[in-house]
């Protein structure tokens, strides 16, 4: 079976490729394998230069590449600029920060001296998925490369012209054949590549199912792997917050990427004595969106990746409405061509329904009243993931509760959820295991290797 770039906004086939044979595949590995023999010893100075003409390169490049991200999975095409540009962001970050993050540790001990010593795995898989094309890799890429480390990357099959993107950009900043390599094959092949004793560890961004089958197949290898799975993020509003603020970060926080990300606000919970308000806001914003084409500067919401999304999406607001939700704006398809789903606020979610359990990937909010903080804590941990949270509050001591008690990777108060180079990113339970970003990002694929010397 081929892969195929399609527009989400028109249906149409914009390219395809033919995924790489069992003999081509092979060759890569072994490409891999033989760089990262070399690659391990240059100097990070000098694959800090590389990060940095890729940071170059991304910026030059910033429209072409933003349009290729826009034709192939719908994001508004100021979202993609701004995706190119946080990419040569992370590449900077890491080209600075590396150095620091992987020098040796001095640690007093009984020996004349010991200490810690981060040193590069192999080769590393990275299984990536379509809503951030670039941007998820770029920010495994960046630390898993300043580390020694060298790159497969297995692509969503939808997004291949912006896998091949990757790759170029780093071989024309310096980065030697072989360290970052893309594979235009599909989901059925990540196994085999993880029974490869060359490959060392893997990431995965992406499903429940894709995180479970990968971990499988590590598990049996006995291999590493960072997984960064769903999430149903609260965004949870207490009565001393300052309600505009928090309407207005609402919708950007729920329809970011055409709300298609795992990190996106998905349930409100609002509390009672302020919910009319904010519900009065959050659709008066709602429906004032606009809805088209994402190559059009104006338009706010583009088309969701693929036809089955907009399926599931249709599916899990008809059942939720269907057992006695209501919904305040949208709820629909919008009619024509491509893939579009209006921006949809549901409210009075039933208990046992989609809304109240399930992940929604696109453009629906789901708006819970509670009481107080306690019942506000209880519902956005009742939720079998555990991604990010933001909490709106100006009460001290309920700020400190928020930070403390909400099952999360990360905790926002009085802003929105975002993935930041300087700042750990990662869930719990089962939105996954692991961290990208930061410190902690750059060594989750290292040998921390204690050493010993009397």
């Amino acid at each position: 079976m081929g892969i195929a770039s399609v527009n989400p906004a028109t249906g149409e086939i914009l390219k395809t490729f033919t995924p790489l044979t069992s003999e081509e595949l092979a060759a890569k590995l072994a490409l891999a394998e033989a760089t990262f023999q070399q690659y391990r010893r240059t100097a990070i100075s000098e694959r800090g230069q590389w990060l940095r003409q890729a940071a170059d390169i991304l910026e030059r490049d910033q429209v072409a590449l933003a349009k290729t991200m826009t034709l192939e999975m719908g994001k508004p095409i100021k979202s993609a600029i701004a995706e190119v540009l946080k990419c040569a962001l992370v590449c900077r970050f890491y080209a600075d920060n590396a150095a620091g993050y992987l020098e040796d540790v001095l640690i007093a001990t009984d020996a004349s001296r010991s200490f810690v010593r981060y040193q590069p795995l192999g080769v590393i898989l990275a299984v990536m998925p379509w809503n951030f094309p670039l941007w998820q890799v770029f920010r495994f890429a960046a630390p898993a490369l300043m580390a020694g480390n060298v790159g497969l990357l297995k692509h969503a099959s939808n997004v291949p012209q912006s896998a091949l993107a990757v790759e170029r950009i780093l071989l024309e900043a310096g980065f030697p054949e072989g360290a970052f390599q893309t594979l235009l094959i599909g989901a059925d092949r990540v196994s085999d590549l993880i029974n490869d004793e060359r490959v060392k560890a893997a990431t995965l961004t992406g499903s429940e199912p894709a995180g479970m089958s990968l971990a499988a197949a590590a598990g049996k290898q006995i291999k590493k792997v960072v997984l960064e799975l769903g999430g149903s993020d609260p965004f949870i509003v207490l009565d001393t917050a300052d309600i505009e603020a928090a309407a207005a970060t609402a919708v950007t926080a729920r329809l970011l990427n055409n709300g298609q990300t795992c990190i996106a606000a998905k349930r409100f919970i609002v509390m009672e004595t302020v919910a009319d308000q904010f519900e009065q806001l959050l659709v008066a914003k709602f429906q004032a969106l606009r809805v088209g084409d994402p190559l059009d500067e104006t338009v706010d919401i583009g088309p969701l990746a693929t036809v089955s999304i907009v399926s599931e999406i249709a599916h899990q607001v008809e059942k939720t409405v269907a057992m006695g939700g209501k919904v305040l704006v949208g709820g629909q398809r919008l009619e024509g061509k491509g893939n579009f789903y209006l921006p949809t606020i549901l409210t009075d979610i039933p208990v046992g329904s989609p809304g109240e359990k399930e992940e929604f990937f696109g453009p629906v909010a789901l708006l819970f009243r509670v009481k107080n903080i306690d019942e506000a804590i209880a519902l956005a941990n009742d939720s079998p993931f555990g991604l990010g949270s933001s909490a709106w509050t100006n009460n001290p001591a309920e700020i400190e509760r928020l930070i403390t008690e909400i099952e999360a990777g990360c905790v926002f108060i009085n802003g929105m959820v975002k993935s930041d180079p300087r700042l750990p990113f990662g869930g719990i339970k089962r939105s996954g295991f692991g961290r990208e970003l930061s410190v902690e990002g750059i060594r989750e694929f290292v040998n921390v290797k204690t050493v010993w010397i009397k």
